[in-house]
């Protein structure tokens, strides 16, 4: 497995000492190579969850594995390598991805020549990487001069530049349109087809799904869901086009390591599940039930 958290934990001291629970308990399991959506509401913990895997910040207890190393032990020059080396970021907003004095070319050769590659291999390569993402032409443009999507992409060779083994974005279509939307998500497609990056992808963008191989959503900190990529079963019946099947979506609930799901509001409130409920074992699986009088929960302490 190349990324495992385990019971992962992240709090954060507030002013006056008030902490904040980010991440409580979060279990999570992600394979070499995959592409991989998170959802959740703001606050949920999903941009924390992918600072903690990017070596940002530090969880405050739990695992969090990636490719072997364990986040939590590693020293402080152990994660500077570690983030130079083995992460590609790409931000929502423009100005955390490019130097605005820089043009394109020079932004990308930056975190080479950071890392002590000479300035002629860094140049190099960082116009083979334009010339990946479609931007050859734009080389000596500046910031300014860039289009919304033209600097995604410019942010996504910045982020190749040191051939990461993995590639973190936080809301990278944010401030996009849809369409230019749709050729950024292409683009990271492609990238992760060919070079067989792992891939997280942070966003509001309830459609993600038909943009990466799967989805996991995140509430109060812990995994809640995930949706995954199905076929509809071909009816032999059926006339035969030779039309691919319609893809489709299920949405699963996760249960974590310690035997919990999350149940989403809506269904709790449509079915009237309150703080307990009733579990009778079936033929098909385990069936959830209210519990039906509030007195007869009462009684049940």
């Amino acid at each position: 497995m190349f990324i495992t958290c385990e019971n992962l934990v992240k709090i954060f001291t507030l002013a006056d000492e008030v902490e904040l629970l980010a991440l409580q308990g979060l279990d999570l399991e992600i394979e070499r190579g995959e592409m991989v959506g998170i959802v959740g509401a703001s606050g949920s913990g999903k941009s924390t969850l992918l600072n903690v895997l990017g070596g940002l910040i530090r969880p405050t207890a739990g695992t969090a594995k990636v490719d072997g190393r364990n986040l939590l032990k590693m020293s402080e020059a152990e994660l500077d390598r570690y983030r130079r080396d083995e992460v590609g970021f790409v931000w929502q907003q423009s100005t955390r991805n490019l130097i605005p004095w820089l043009n394109a070319a020079e932004n990308v050769a930056y975190p080479m020549i950071m890392a002590g590659t000479k300035q002629r291999v860094a140049n190099q390569r960082s116009a083979e990487l334009l010339e990946m993402v479609g931007l050859a032409d734009r080389a000596d443009h500046t910031a300014e001069r860039l289009s919304g999507g033209e600097q995604a992409r410019v942010a996504l060779a910045i982020a190749l530049a040191n051939n990461p083994s993995l590639l973190l974005a936080d809301e990278p279509t944010g401030e996009l349109d849809t369409a230019t939307a749709e050729m950024i998500y292409e683009l990271f497609r492609t990238l992760n087809r060919e070079l067989g990056l792992t891939t997280l992808i942070v966003s509001h963008d309830p459609g993600i799904a038909r943009q990466v191989g799967r989805v996991v959503s995140i509430r109060d900190g812990k995994l809640a869901g995930e949706t995954v990529r199905s076929r509809p079963m071909a009816d032999p019946s059926a006339p035969q086009t030779g039309e691919p099947a319609e893809e489709e979506f299920e949405e699963l609930i996760v249960l974590d390591a310690a035997g919990r799901l999350q149940i989403p509001q809506e269904m709790r409130d449509e079915l009237g599940l309150k703080r307990r409920v009733k579990l009778e074992q079936t033929e098909d699986g385990v069936l959830i039930k209210p519990v039906q009088t509030e007195k007869a929960a009462g009684d049940e302490s």
